[in-house]
C-alpha cells in the first residue's frame, strides 16, 4: 500500500490513515486518489472486513484539492480536463457509495473542500473538537466537482448545504454537530477511541445483514418508496435464510452470546 495512504487491521477493522500531513493530506497531486482507490478495492475483496476507520494524520483530515497542482489545469484541453475528473476523483465517491463495508469519518482536523465531501461520502461522520469545515470551492472560483453538490444536501439539507457552497465560509465541529453533518464532537483524544468503538459495534453484527442494512439505506437516496420496500423483501428474504440469522434466534432464545461466521 502507498506510503499516501496508511492500511492497518485489526480484526474486522480497517483504518485508513491519510498521510502527507506537510501537505495537510490533500486529495489531488500527489497520488492519493489512487492510494485511495487501491485501498478500497482491497477492502471490497476481503471478506473478514467489517468496518472501516478513515481518518488523516498530522492537524488535518483532508485539505481537500492541491491547489498548487490547479495551474496546470487552466492549461489543459477541455476533454482533457473532464477526463482526469472522471477517471480520477470522481470514482472515490462511486467506490465509497458501491462499498458494502460500513465506512467512519473520523475527522481529526480541517476537512476543506474535497476533503469534505470525502467525508460526506462515509456513512458516519465523528468529530475532533478541533476539526473544520468547509464547501469552500467558489473561493477558488470552481465548483464541487466530486460529487459533493449530490452529497452535502442529502446531509444536511437544501438550505444549509446552499450556504456552505455558496459562501465557501467554514464552520466549527460543535456547528457542524447542530447542523447534522456530522454525528458526535469528541476530544482530540478520545477520537480514534470513539471510531474504534462504533466500528467495533459495527462489525460484532452478522456481516451480510450490515452490508444489506447499508445497501438499503444508500438506494433509499434516490429510490422511490414502493420501489424500496420491494428491494426490501428481497434482502429480507436472503437475511432469514442465513446462517447468521438462525445463530441470532437460537442465542436469543438460548440467553447465550451469539456467534457469527459470515
Amino acid at each position: 500500500m502507498s506510503e499516501l495512504l496508511q492500511y492497518q487491521q485489526d480484526g474486522h477493522v480497517v483504518t485508513l490513515t491519510l498521510n502527507d500531513p506537510e501537505r495537510r493530506n490533500p486529495l489531488t497531486g500527489n497520488g492519493m486518489v489512487e492510494a485511495l482507490l487501491d485501498a478500497l478495492d482491497r477492502i471490497h475483496r476481503d471478506s473478514s472486513v467489517r468496518a472501516v476507520i478513515l481518518t488523516g494524520a498530522g492537524t488535518a483530515f483532508s485539505s481537500g484539492g492541491n491547489v498548487r497542482d490547479m495551474e496546470r489545469y487552466a492549461k489543459m484541453p477541455n476533454m482533457a480536463l473532464r477526463q482526469e475528473y472522471r477517471l480520477g476523483i470522481q470514482k472515490v465517491p462511486l467506490a465509497l457509495f458501491n462499498l458494502e463495508v460500513s465506512v467512519i469519518a473520523a475527522i481529526n482536523g480541517h476537512a476543506i473542500g474535497a476533503g469534505l465531501d470525502l467525508a460526506c461520502m462515509c456513512d458516519i461522520r465523528i468529530a475532533a473538537e478541533q476539526a473544520k469545515f468547509a464547501e469552500s470551492f467558489v473561493k477558488l472560483g470552481i465548483i464541487p466537482g466530486d460529487g459533493g453538490a449530490w452529497l452535502l444536501p442529502r446531509i444536511v439539507g437544501l438550505s444549509r448545504a446552499s450556504e456552505l457552497t455558496l459562501t465557501g465560509q467554514t464552520i466549527d465541529a460543535r456547528q457542524a454537530l447542530d447542523w447534522n453533518l456530522v454525528s458526535r464532537v469528541v476530544p482530540a483524544a478520545e477520537l480514534l477511541p470513539c471510531a474504534r468503538e462504533i466500528a467495533e459495534a459495527i462489525a460484532a453484527n452478522p456481516p451480510h445483514a450490515v452490508r444489506l442494512a447499508k445497501r438499503l439505506m444508500r438506494e433509499a437516496l434516490h429510490t422511490r418508496l414502493d420501489t424500496l420496500l420491494e428491494m426490501s423483501a428481497a434482502y429480507q428474504v436472503l437475511a432469514h435464510q442465513s446462517a447468521d440469522h438462525q445463530e441470532a434466534v437460537a442465542a436469543f432464545i438460548e440467553k447465550r452470546t451469539p456467534v457469527f461466521t459470515g
